[in-house]
Order: structure tokens, then sequence, then C-alpha cells
């Protein structure tokens, strides 16, 4: 069995290498190369990771309307921060308000959407805003029935993404939607 020993010839060619070859000229300085790139920070703009929102025109007038299949027709909106926005609410459906009654509530970024959609189900005496978490709402129209329209304004100071939900009870969990403020 023959065996083949590479170790003396490997260490001679690292000790070449390290030597620099037995180059005469050891005064002589090899130029580096620096292969790393300067790279910018990214600045990310609030929203830009939510699915259409590059689609989305920035506007200052919201309007809106919520039907008796717990949906509102448009759920996605952008608009400049520190700019007043005028949004319209108007519930197109047929079912009686004590069934099917529709609204508008703009959170604060950060609120627990679940959280507060559940407590909102048992605040009737409050048009379903919870009082405990009534410092969490930016904006609200009234609660609306059949045929009826609500308009409000407001402005979101800060850039970001704001949620807005219809607290009426079970709504929450269909009727939702995002407000992004760059």
């Amino acid at each position: 069995m023959k065996r083949i020993f590479f170790a003396p010839a490997f260490v001679a060619v690292i000790s070449l290498a390290a030597c620099n070859g037995g180059n005469e000229n050891k005064g002589a300085t090899t130029p580096t190369v620096d292969n790393t790139t300067a790279t910018t920070p990214t600045v990310s703009t609030p929203g830009s990771d939510i699915p259409g929102i590059d689609a989305v025109a920035v506007t200052d007038d919201i309007a809106l309307t919520g039907d008796d299949q717990m949906k509102y027709d448009k759920t996605l909106f952008k608009v400049k921060a520190g700019k007043e926005v005028k949004l319209s609410l108007k519930n197109i459906g047929k079912l009686p308000a004590a069934s099917m009654a529709h609204n508008v509530v703009i959170l604060k970024p950060g609120t627990d959407l679940q959280a507060f959609g559940l407590a909102a189900a048992t605040s009737k005496e409050t048009e379903h805003i919870p009082a405990a978490m009534a410092g969490d709402v930016l904006a609200k129209t009234k609660l609306l029935g059949p045929g009826e329209s609500d308009n409000i304004t407001f402005k979101l100071d800060t850039p970001g993404v704001y949620e807005f939900l219809c607290t009426f009870p079970g709504h929450f969990g269909t009727m939702k939607g995002k407000i992004v403020a760059e």
C-alpha cells in the first residue's frame, strides 16, 4: 500500500509564500485592495411592507361605505402626516341598526386591534368604544344605521401605519383596514 505525504511540500509552499517567495525587494509592500463597499442605510417608509400600498395614491379625502356583508368597500389608504384628512362613511346596507350598524374607529399605532374589538362588543352604552381604551382612539365616526352617513376630519401627526375598524359586535374581524401616514 502506497502512502503519499503532501505535508512537506505544503509546508514548503506556505513558507515561501510567507517569505514573499524569496523576493529580494524587502522594503516593498504589497498593495491591498479594499473590496468592501460603503452602504447607505436604507430608510424604510411607513407601510412599505403592506401589499398593494404602492398602487395607493395619497389622499386627503377618504370615502368609505359599509354593507350588510360586514365589509368596507376599501381597506387601504395613504395620507400625508400632519395634514387634515376628511373621512366620510355611509352605511349602504338595508338591515336594521340593531343588528348591522357600522362605524370607523382609527386607532393609535401599537393598539391591539383584537383586544379593542373584543372589548368594544360589550360597550353598547358608549357606542361600542370601550371606556378603558378610549385613549387609543384617534378619530371615530358615529354608529350608523342603514342609509345613514357621517363625516369627520382628523390629522395623523406622525408618519406610521394606523389601523381602523368597525366596533359593532363581531364586525372587526372583516371590517378593518389601514391608513399609512407618510
